[in-house]
């Protein structure tokens, strides 16, 4: 089955970003939200291969829809969701309970990725290269940490670089006693300690699930002078057409990226498409920082739309082998234990 044969109706499930401005939250609150030319870009590109689509929009509405009967054949799952770790499994945790399948990985997986700290207990368990690290779960726990200088810090539970700045590479018990405290009061959450690496920075396009994954791309991040020092932070990000030159990398070092990040993918479950981000060592060595297993689609801002575009591969091929992915699996039944 491909996607130019389906005429399925499919359900797009996501937040959109200007929904929760509009009720008060921030520009970094929303700031993993979807903007609304990511959606239209998604549908516009679903219809061209034939789908049917329908709006859902966010969990709440999808469970006044679902109560209400409506069903889809599929539905396209970036709903990010607003509270806690699980947020993120909430519309995948829903749709099972109806057996409605969808695109992307399933709610383990999901809340597994988001918890950074967790996430790199598997990943280390699975013999694949991270740096070491602590969780900072209160402000007693800083002490503890005893790993070398200089670190790296962040939020254990946040993405869109939120949380990190130019002030996250630590060099001090100072300056870790100041950052942690900061993100502690900051996020309410953990904060994830980890040995900072001085290498090169890919992020990794994967494509399919299980042993039909493969990588689309490796793709360089390169910080110019303007941008915050030696971290992809929030602001080099949200800022990335002026403050990074993004390049695709097909050496020896870029090539141990793939596979370090497609070793993750499949041994994280990780579904149908999305990215990883590696980090390489002193030694030149690439090591798994998080994987992103709903990764941003906006066309031209998010990286994995632009891996795609420098590598020759279309927006809607990537979106129709994303499909692909997905409908094989439900096909087969052998997406695991969800649809």
């Amino acid at each position: 089955m491909t996607h130019r044969e389906t005429g399925l109706t499919v359900g797009l499930a996501y937040d959109l970003r200007d929904d929760y401005l509009a009720e008060g939250y921030s520009e970094e609150e929303t700031a993993e939200f979807d903007r609304a030319e990511t959606i239209d870009a998604i549908e516009a590109t679903l219809r061209s291969l034939s789908y049917r689509t329908e709006r859902i929009g966010h969990a709440r509405s999808l469970v006044g829809r679902l109560a209400a009967g409506e069903r889809w054949d599929l539905v396209f799952n970036i709903a990010e969701g607003l509270r806690g770790y699980g947020r993120e499994s909430l519309v995948p945790a829903l749709l099972e309970a109806y057996g409605i399948p969808y695109v992307f990985s399933d709610p383990l997986v999901l809340s597994l990725t988001l918890h950074k700290g967790m996430c790199k207990r598997v990943v280390r368990d699975l013999a694949i290269p991270t740096p070491d690290f602590a969780v900072v779960e209160k402000e007693a726990d800083i002490a503890a940490v005893g790993l070398p200088f200089p670190l790296f810090v962040k939020p254990v539970a946040e993405g869109t670089g939120k949380g990190i700045t130019g002030e996250s590479v630590i060099r001090s018990p100072e300056a870790l006693e100041r950052a942690c405290r900061r993100l502690l009061g900051a996020y309410g959450q953990p904060v994830l300690v980890e040995r900072f690496l001085p290498g090169r920075e890919f992020t990794v396009g994967v494509v399919g699930t299980g042993e039909e994954a493969e990588t689309v791309g490796v793709m360089e991040v390169l910080l110019l002078a303007e941008a915050e020092k030696e971290v992809y932070s929030y602001i080099n990000k949200e800022h990335c057409e002026r403050l990074v030159r993004y390049r695709l990398a097909d050496d020896g070092e870029a090539r141990r990226a793939a596979a370090v990040a497609l070793a993750a993918w499949r041994g994280l479950g990780c579904r149908d498409g999305g990215r990883v981000d590696i980090r390489s060592d002193e030694r030149g060595e690439p090591h798994f920082m998080e994987v992103n297993p709903l990764a941003g689609l906006h066309p031209e801002h998010s990286d994995l739309p632009i891996l795609c575009t420098l590598g020759g591969i279309s927006y809607r091929d990537l979106v129709g082998r994303i499909m692909d992915s997905a409908l094989r699996r439900t096909a087969a039944g052998n997406g695991g234990p969800g649809p």
